[in-house]
């Protein structure tokens, strides 16, 4: 596990240089707050998370999977890693950011596009600086439904 990238993976990149060529500016992996986001947006008062669908147990998602081995530890690692996700984001909230979630899936070739398309549109969608959970797969345990501000 020494070799797993925590931050620049190939989607993160993919994510930013999109958001930059569309004249969007930010901090990356800023220490400063809660969860270390992919993407700070402070002129949309917005924090992007580039979310890997294994890493963070993805619900629902063909791309995740439970290890069938060392499920013990496997099981444990994964909810303490959604567990921790979904106290980052009511913190982000709390201090009245915006969060939106980005998931890997999210950015296979045959979505990817329309993916990133409305993920610029939700950054610069003005909602009154309303702080929140934007996401269309909202974490378990979380009130809201899919794709609604939480």
């Amino acid at each position: 596990m020494s070799h797993i990238r925590g931050k620049d993976t190939s989607i993160e990149v993919l994510v930013r240089s999109y958001l930059f060529r569309r004249g969007l500016r930010f901090r990356k992996n800023d220490r400063r707050y809660p969860g270390h986001p992919d993407v700070v947006l402070p002129k949309w008062r917005t924090i992007v998370f580039v979310n890997g669908c294994f890493w963070h147990a993805h619900a629902n998602c063909k791309a995740f999977s439970r290890p069938k081995s060392n499920v013990e530890f496997w099981s444990v690692k994964l909810m303490r890693n959604g567990e921790r996700d979904r106290l980052q984001h009511a913190q982000l909230v709390a201090d009245g950011w915006r969060v939106i979630v980005v998931w890997e899936c999210e950015l296979a070739k045959p979505v990817r596009e329309a993916r990133l398309a409305r993920l610029y549109d939700q950054i610069t969608a003005t909602t009154d600086g309303q702080p929140g959970i934007i996401d269309g797969t909202i974490p378990a345990g979380s009130k809201g439904e899919p794709g609604a501000i939480v």
